[in-house]
């Protein structure tokens, strides 16, 4: 079992920065690959970014790439979404999620566990 807990939404301009922090309970979190996703209302939701469990292989969506950087630190059981160049666009409830398999998956049914989500607002 796998405790998600997000932090570090708000609400910002157009053109700033963003870091969303996602802290596992327990002590595998290394044995578990990380993503963001997020829902905008009235949306589906989509694949934002994906880490593997040793951090070296990730996976951006293309409307982020560029812009957004995923990371983990397993030491201290978090995963990390630096988000710059923010648009009105990426307005979103932003969620964390863990998957067991080595590699970070983008189909929300391979996680099996689950953040509360954090809400992002980008004003233009």
């Amino acid at each position: 079992q796998v405790q998600l807990v997000e932090s570090g939404g708000g609400l910002v301009q157009a053109g700033a920065s963003l870091r969303l922090s996602c802290t596992a309970s327990g002590r595998t979190f290394s044995r578990y690959a990380m993503a963001w996703f997020r829902q905008a209302p009235g949306k589906e939701r989509e694949f934002v970014a994906g880490i593997s469990r040793d951090g070296i292989i990730t996976r951006y969506s293309d409307s982020v790439q560029g812009r957004f950087a995923i990371s983990r630190d397993n030491a201290k059981n978090t995963v990390y979404l630096q988000m710059n160049s923010l648009e009105p666009e990426d307005t979103a409830v932003y969620s964390c999620a863990a998957n067991s398999a080595i590699l970070p998956y983008s189909i929300p049914n391979d996680y099996a566990y689950w953040g509360q989500g954090s809400q992002v607002t980008v004003s233009s």
